[in-house]
């Protein structure tokens, strides 16, 4: 026995050896990459938050012990009980995801659809609402499952080529959307400066406003949601306030949301509703934001329970815009549907209108309006701001300090901004035809953020045993297809009526020859990178294995700490954790 025992000892250290002496690609496939992380490069890659910066979520149900876990409730197949302490610890992502719903070109879309349509399109903001937070879940799901956000694995997964033209296309739509946020700020400066400080001026302080608020971050990540929590309940306040003042009538405002209507004449405002739900850098940023919790993705446990606090904060988090939303659109139909005025209302003017309709009060409707736009406009260019650096940082891989992206990413919008504020100044025309090439702006980019983020939710040697099933990847798609399609006609019928002449055509129709190409590209790249690995999976037992399901399957006495993987080679690491896993 002393013999065989030698032998299979030798044998042992002869397999180890042989593993040892793989390269280190081929042993970083047969796991998780995430798990080598102690030994790659991850030092030198950029990240969301720093682990200093997030914030510890407790995962104990034991009030005598906060430092425990419940992981042993999830090997029983048992969910800890709900805890609203822990819904609180993760609260604060959604609220800043949501801030997206409220820029001011969402509010300059419901004013419009209020004044146009009345009250006949609340069904479609309501569901363009849900479609807005499937999304939005979506990116939640990748930022947790992963720990990356969805920049960082679009970097991963694409050629070089790909993921340069998916930075610019992200780039260009946070840029436009940026513009729009601040002029609305600028605008809302001027409506409570009684027309004393023109636009660029306020363009200029909303650039500076944007640096001091995002400077809070320094102070922790808790300060800043604090922030945002003021800005949303000071919109609430300016809108509820405007609603309650114009007594829309309640029976037509749930008529509106229950019964589906929609005239040919109302085309342009339904489109409208839906293309401002779904901004690109939103997707961008909420799979970030997800990360200022400290969540192992290695374990299983912690990520099942940092998706279900999630799920149920975005949508408490949604309820808040959607009914912000309605308020404005209500207001506006009780007001000036079916005037002449309404066809003429915009950002700037409507305050105006509100006031010579509603009168004069003790504190006037116009200021009112002036507040929350500037709430609005000022929460949703620190967000843009905080996209942009997630965006520059996931797909360049810049270390910069944080500062530093700021002032680059704001450069990149205030600029043009001040640009179009010295030009547009006197023209309120010419401010809405900017308005209308903003919007088509962003529409074009909607493809680029969806794709990648049901690509690569659907793959599971991305997101292992939390990749969406082929249900869920059904419905995905084809909720992301509407305002895909929405917004392909749209910019048909926007272009149809811009472009003119034989060489402005054919300069369009090239692009979109090569708009459609890419596209084409990343939707067929993803199914076949897709099929191709699960078919090797079927045939290859070395197939990669998500870690949280190593957790869940390995005995956890058995199983290394982090710190001895640390000190393993990778051919050791794999043997000790396949070894238990047996």
């Amino acid at each position: 026995m002393a013999a065989a025992a030698d032998a299979d000892a030798a044998g042992e250290r002869a397999a180890g050896a042989g593993l040892g002496s793989r390269s280190a690609a081929e042993e970083r496939s047969l796991l998780h990459p995430s798990l080598f992380s102690a030994y790659s490069d991850e030092d030198l890659v950029e990240r969301a938050f720093e682990p200093a910066q997030k914030i510890v979520v407790s995962i104990s149900s034991d009030p005598d012990d906060p430092d425990a876990d419940d992981e042993h409730l999830y090997y029983g197949g048992h969910a800890p009980p709900f805890s609203w302490r822990k819904l609180w610890l993760f609260t604060g992502p959604g609220f800043l995801m949501s801030i997206a719903f409220l820029d001011p070109g969402n509010l300059e879309g419901d004013l419009q659809a209020g004044a146009t349509a009345g009250d006949t399109l609340l069904w479609l903001l309501f569901w363009a609402t849900a479609m807005g937070l499937l999304v939005q879940l979506l990116a939640a799901r990748l930022g947790v499952a992963t720990g990356k956000h969805l920049a960082e694995l679009c970097r991963d997964e694409y050629p070089d080529w790909a993921r340069r033209a998916l930075w610019l296309m992200a780039e260009v739509s946070m840029v436009s959307a940026d513009i729009q946020e601040v002029i609305g700020s600028a605008i809302a400066i001027k409506i409570l400066s009684n027309g004393f400080l023109p636009i660029w001026v306020g363009v200029v302080i909303t650039a500076l406003d944007c640096f001091f608020f995002l400077s809070l971050e320094n102070y922790g990540v808790r300060k800043l949601e604090a922030v945002f929590a003021v800005l949303i309940a000071t919109m609430a306040w300016s809108f509820a306030w405007m609603f309650i003042k114009t007594k829309p009538n309640g029976k037509d405002i749930i008529i509106g949301i229950l019964v589906p209507r929609l005239s040919s004449r109302v085309i342009s405002q339904a489109v409208g509703l839906v293309g401002c739900v779904i901004t690109p850098h939103n997707v961008f940023l909420h799979s970030a934001l997800v990360q200022s919790r400290k969540i192992d993705p290695h374990k299983e446990y912690q990520v099942r329970e940092a998706l279900r606090y999630y799920t149920i904060e975005s949508t408490m988090a949604l309820v808040v815009p959607f009914m912000i939303n309605l308020f404005v659109t209500t207001v506006f139909a009780k007001g000036f549907y079916g005037t002449k005025e309404a066809g003429n209302i915009g950002l700037e003017n409507a305050g105006h209108f509100l006031q010579e309709k509603f009168g004069e009060d003790f504190f006037p409707i116009l200021y009112i309006w002036g507040i929350g736009l500037l709430a609005a406009g000022t929460s949703s260019t620190i967000t843009g701001t905080y996209a942009g650096q997630f965006i520059m940082s996931g797909f360049l891989n810049w270390r910069l300090k944080k500062w530093i992206r700021a002032l680059i990413t704001r450069s990149f919008a205030i600029v043009p901004t001040i640009t179009v504020a010295v030009y547009f100044n006197t023209s309120d025309s010419a401010l809405d035809v900017l308005n209308e090439w903003l919007n088509v702006l962003q529409s074009i980019q909607i493809p680029f953020a969806l794709i990648p983020l049901i690509t690569l939710v659907s793959k599971e040697q991305v997101m292992g045993v939390f990749k969406i099933g082929p249900r869920t990847q059904i419905a995905t798609w084809a909720v992301a297809s509407v305002p895909i399609i929405i917004n392909g006609c749209l910019l048909l019928d926007f272009f149809s009526s811009e472009v003119k002449g034989l060489l402005s055509g054919l300069v369009l129709f090239a692009a979109v020859i090569a708009y459609v190409s890419f596209l084409l590209y990343l939707i067929f790249r993803g199914i076949a990178c897709t099929r191709k690995k699960n078919g090797a999976k079927a045939h290859r037992p070395s197939a990669p294995l998500h870690v949280g399901r190593l957790n869940t399957q390995c005995n956890a006495v058995n199983r290394p700490s982090e710190q001895q993987v640390s000190k393993l080679k990778y051919g050791d690491v794999y043997k000790q954790i396949t070894s238990c896993c047996i």
